[in-house]
């Protein structure tokens, strides 16, 4: 953006630009949360709209599809259009796709109307980050820093315990119709106090249009690959397989064109400025811990508990409260505490916070939860508002925006090539822990004819000759097989989880010294 268009954010009242930036992070904190808000309601939503289970995983699919697309876009988008009037465009979008949502009438209208409200929130993520540093300068952007830390993973955290207590006291119909006062409030208000910059219409002829329909290309195939990939077996599947080289040809051309051309719709050469990649690299490795937590969790508590989506909620609950408790400590400490160590604390601990779900037993409730989901939960804060200062500090305002749409999609993009794998871990560990488990099962064993006994002994006195009470014993004894196998599976996919931590605590130790209060370099 040329400085024609830059506005002076010093010559607005103070109250204005933390009116502003706190209506910019309500409908950045409704966007992120919108992600994970049916996690743990997928159930009822499939109840309601008679979906099967594949079926169901694209109302996540779909809206991950949208927002991964039109996030990159949005640095380029808020240059034409001010971050004003692209900031109420996606409110006002989001908001009418939400009601759409709460409305739909079978799965394929919900599919797409999560697309569409991942396509029309998307926006909102990216322009937090880069009008919090022109807002802001100096020290006041530690508390700007720290908010959208807080809120970039404390949504992903809580919504399914949101989800899970909304569906259970009402219907899962009001995840939806929640966006709508505060979508109403946001896209009413930013007209007035959001004024960061001018738009440049002229931009509209000069439009990376070719980078855009490559990046659409390579990202949409490549989600579609991640997402489906686990359910059909990988490349056994020709629309994978199409997918696939789809995906691999537009993205090798997006790459050389995105270097070679003047002005791309994602700035790829700030990747070369040293905390600006690492900080892009730690948004990967978070996203991956955070989405797959998320995602891992509530399945975990679904198969092997049998929990309820309000069950769920609760027990997921103190990720967030431990995070907004770490929150307070976090804001004292980082103003006289190196900021490389406060991102290594919160590094370790997020990584602990995943490898203390090793252990895992099939009897694991929110009390076996608390201090892997503590350490998760304080990692988190510590760890995030450091990467977001590392990242978009070190480069000048005349970057900002193509960059925080860049940094923005590495911590989404990770969440779900993280899901994707995690999910075909589950899958072919499942097969391998069964199978190890049914070698020691033989019949003739003490433990398996002690337990067959106790089985058909129970079964006589509740059915009496009306089952076939040995065949109902041997199905108890598959079903304890396949938990424990369960279990284990879920304990390995954890465990590697957190060895993705070691990487990032490395990355760090390459990292330049930063700090909140730092102006953006005008060059590089």
């Amino acid at each position: 953006m040329t400085s024609a268009h830059l506005l002076d954010p010093a010559s607005q009242p103070m109250r204005q630009r933390v009116f502003a930036f706190a209506l910019m992070c309500l409908g950045f904190f409704m966007a992120t949360l919108d992600i994970q808000i049916v996690a743990s309601s997928l159930r009822d939503i499939g109840g309601g709209l008679s979906a099967s289970q594949d079926e169901l995983s694209w109302v996540q699919t779909a809206y991950l599809i949208a927002e991964i697309l039109v996030i990159p876009m949005s640095g380029w988008l808020s240059k034409v259009f001010s971050t004003r009037w692209l900031f109420v465009a996606s409110a006002v979008g989001f908001t009418v796709t939400s009601m759409l949502c709460g409305i739909a009438w079978d799965i394929n209208s919900m599919i797409l109307f999560r697309g569409l409200q991942g396509a029309m929130g998307a926006a909102m993520i990216p322009t937090v980050f880069t009008t919090a540093f022109v807002l802001f300068p100096g020290k006041q952007r530690l508390v700007a820093s720290t908010t959208i830390g807080a809120l970039a993973s404390l949504a992903p955290a809580i919504g399914p315990v949101i989800g899970g207590w909304i569906t259970d006291q009402w219907s899962w119909h009001w995840l939806f119709y929640l966006n709508v006062v505060p979508g109403v409030a946001v896209a009413a208000l930013v007209p007035k106090y959001v004024n960061v910059d001018k738009p440049d219409l002229s931009l509209l002829k000069k439009g990376d249009y070719l980078g855009i329909l490559l990046m659409s290309g390579f990202l949409g195939c490549l989600e579609y690959v991640l997402e489906e990939g686990p359910r059909k077996n990988w490349f056994g599947d020709h629309i994978i397989i199409a997918c696939t080289w789809i995906s691999a040809i537009c993205g090798f051309l997006f790459f050389v064109h995105a270097l070679t051309t003047d002005d791309p719709i994602v700035d790829l050469r700030a990747l070369v400025v040293r905390n600006f990649g690492i900080g892009s690299l730690l948004s990967f490795i978070t996203g991956i811990g955070i989405f797959v937590a998320v995602f891992l969790t509530p399945e975990f508590l679904g198969q092997v508990r049998g929990f309820s989506s309000l069950q769920i909620g609760i027990a997921l609950l103190s990720v967030g409260v431990f995070q907004l408790l770490a929150l307070g400590v976090y804001a004292m400490v980082a103003r006289f505490v190196d900021m490389r160590l406060l991102l290594l604390f919160g590094l370790i601990c997020f990584g602990l916070g995943c490898y203390l779900y090793v252990p895992l037993t099939h009897d694991w409730g929110w009390q076996q939860l608390l201090l892997p989901q503590a350490l998760r939960g304080i990692g988190q804060q510590f760890a995030v508002p450091p990467i977001v200062t590392m990242a978009l500090g070190s480069l000048p305002q005349s970057r900002l925006k193509s960059a925080s749409g860049l940094f923005n999609l590495m911590r989404n993009l990770g969440g779900a090539i993280g899901i994707a794998v995690s999910a075909t871990m589950l899958n072919d560990r499942l097969n391998f822990h069964y199978l190890r488990l049914n070698e020691s099962v033989t019949t003739g064993s003490p433990e398996v004819e002690s337990l067959l006994t106790q089985q058909t002994a129970h079964w006589s006195s509740v059915a009496g000759d009306v089952l076939n009470t040995t065949q109902s014993g041997l199905a108890n004894l598959h079903a304890l097989v396949l938990r424990e196998a369960l279990v284990l599976t879920y304990s390995d996919t954890f465990y590697v989880l957190s060895l993705c931590f070691i990487v990032a605590i490395a990355s760090v130790l390459f990292s330049k010294p930063f700090s909140n209060s730092a102006p953006p370099p005008d060059a590089h």
